[in-house]
């Protein structure tokens, strides 16, 4: 068998690999993925190989071969599977009325530009499309393949272990909210961005912060293939794999796994059921947050949500249904189990506020400079909604020493915060005061 015919044969029997022929198990990160392909050898030498796109995308020195000891490895860059049939004969579609299937044999004479040479002698370029073979293309017959040759001590198995960044996943929340009350349920997308097709046995999620050896090129490629498949992601699964379990925590990392199998096309997004946690409380309300100032201000009030779970989420987008009906998106940060998430989805025109400062009193020292202020701020409300709403406003404020109400004294900075009801289509005023002391 020549060099070029053996790259074929050995593509071929990567694509079959990596794709449906064995399960892979999966262990997959929000960026990357760590794959652990099994292969094995009847004798000293094993042969594994790789499309160079899928190569372009696998993290620098993250090769290994666990679990079979090796003496020696080494890699090189193949011609493609196409490359090794110049000079061989393979079939040019050309279609008639009568046969539209019709094709006639030529020699492929060179692969890089498709040129062919018919029986009259005559050379020509064609489309890869117009091509037919006796024996099946493997995936990426035009794309050159990396090949891995190790030699072995002994026969034996083991796995093929490598991270890719072709491979990542992402939880997108749901906040489905009533009279009733609320639940919050998320389902997990799962992209493969390159043209290998994984059958997955075990597959592992981790949420979390992970450091991994940067590859510039191959962030790239996955940012940009990551864009493309977005738009994939259906809203339940489709490939028959069952719900992902609970997770566990592993060293400041969360891990689900899934153990039923399923395959993850190439260029697709495979979306699962992840959690539905119970929420431990859920509020609505309007609010403001901003700075301390002494100015006259009107406006309106943001909608605002705050709710705790009883797990850990990890970041994901979210978006917020009122009665079956949209209300807004934003971003659910890591959450801890219990931890508080909070949020605004944009201006609640229902609810007007008015706010006003006074200055109570000051304190001036022997230069004559103000060194302590003594404010009101009074905030008037005004709700044209059927329905009673809280409203919450947090002030920061700036100053070495702050006094909020009668709460202790805060050094560099202070937070003011007012709560109040505000009654259907009515008014309500609150106020508090703000000691700024910058004697000490």
């Amino acid at each position: 068998m020549t060099r070029t015919s053996m790259v074929g044969t050995l593509m071929l029997a990567s694509a079959l690999a990596l794709g449906s022929a064995n399960a892979t198990d999966l262990r997959i990160y929000p960026s990357f993925a760590e794959v652990r392909q099994p292969v094995s050898s009847n004798g000293t030498t094993l042969d594994v190989s790789l499309p160079q796109a899928a190569w372009n995308n696998v993290l620098p020195g993250s090769l290994e071969l666990d679990g079979l000891a090796f003496d020696s490895a080494v890699q090189k860059l193949e011609a493609n599977w196409l490359s090794g049939l110049e000079g061989k004969t393979v079939y040019l579609e050309t279609p008639t009325l009568d046969d539209p299937a019709k094709t006639q044999p030529v020699t492929l004479i060179r692969a890089d530009d498709l040129l062919v040479r018919d029986a009259a002698g005559r050379y020509f370029n064609v489309s890869y499309e117009q091509l037919r073979f006796d024996t099946p293309p493997p995936v990426g017959p035009l794309s050159p393949v990396q090949t891995l040759t190790y030699t072995l001590p002994k026969a034996g198995s083991g796995a093929l272990v490598y991270l890719t960044r072709s491979v990542g996943w992402s939880p997108r929340y749901t906040l489905k909210a009533s009279n009733a009350g609320a639940q919050l349920s998320a389902l997990a997308d799962i992209r493969n961005t390159t043209e290998l097709p994984y059958e997955v046995k075990d597959t592992e999620l981790y949420s979390g912060d992970v450091s991994v050896q940067a590859n510039p090129n191959a962030q790239a490629n996955y940012e940009a293939a990551d864009m493309a498949t977005r738009s994939l992601a259906a809203p339940v699964a489709s490939s028959g794999a069952g719900k992902i379990s609970g997770g566990s925590e592993l060293r400041g990392l969360y891990r689900y796994s899934l153990s039923t199998a399923f395959m993850l096309p190439a260029n697709s997004v495979v979306t699962l059921p992840f959690l539905t946690p119970k929420l431990t409380t859920f509020e609505r309300y309007v609010g403001l947050n901003t700075s301390f100032n002494v100015s006259t201000r009107e406006g309106t009030l943001d909608r605002s949500y705050r709710f705790k779970a009883d797990a850990r989420l990890p970041a994901g987008p979210l978006t917020v249904r009122e009665e079956g009906r949209l209300v807004g998106q934003t971003r659910l940060p890591e959450t801890r189990e219990g931890g508080t998430v909070d949020f605004t989805l944009g201006d609640d025109p229902d609810v007007e506020y008015t706010r006003t400062v006074q200055t109570v009193s000051q304190v001036k020292d022997s230069k004559n400079t103000v060194v302590k202020t003594t404010y009101k701020v009074t905030y008037a409300f005004e709700s044209s909604k059927d329905r009673s709403v809280r409203a919450e406003i947090t002030e920061r404020v700036g100053g070495r020493v702050i006094i909020i109400d009668s709460a202790a004294p805060t050094k560099n900075g202070g937070v003011a915060s007012l709560k109040v009801d505000v009654p259907a289509k009515g008014k309500v005023n609150k106020s508090f005061t703000v000691v700024v002391d910058n004697s000490q």
